[in-house]
């Protein structure tokens, strides 16, 4: 799965959502992670109510499962589930490869229903009618 982080630095979770100068974009799985893209974005990223300034980054995100960030106004919110992207608010400012390492422990442990569906995005769906009791 694609996991996108805002970041200012390049090297931490340092962004709100809508004021993010960079996104960095990682391919994750149970073994590891590699970057694949970074994204940069500028003009009026500060402008508060210009929501055009989040057509470019949603698109971005596209193919992502999830996008951490500092902060996150509400219709960005609204528009980034709307395309299930789930976003995680980091609290403090924390370095996206400890993020990463964190997150492939909760991949290979027990990941929460949320992440599990992180996981498949993309995936096609299946059910087993073998496993349904009668």
């Amino acid at each position: 799965m694609k996991v996108a982080f805002c970041t200012q630095d390049m090297q931490h979770v340092d962004a709100h959502f809508g004021w993010a100068k960079n996104i960095a974009i990682y391919e994750v799985d149970n073994a590891g992670y590699k970057m694949v893209e970074t994204c940069q974005f500028g003009g009026s990223m500060f402008e508060d109510g210009n929501e055009d300034k989040l057509v470019p980054k949603l698109e971005a995100l596209s193919d992502c499962a999830i996008v951490y960030l500092s902060a996150i106004g509400a219709s960005a919110a609204a528009r980034v589930v709307a395309k299930k992207i789930h976003p995680v608010k980091v609290e403090a400012t924390e370095s996206i490869t400890t993020l990463l390492d964190r997150l492939i422990v909760t991949i290979n442990g027990n990941p929460p229903p949320w992440l599990r569906k992180a996981l498949s995005k993309g995936e096609p769906q299946t059910f087993d009618f073998a496993d349904e009791e009668e």
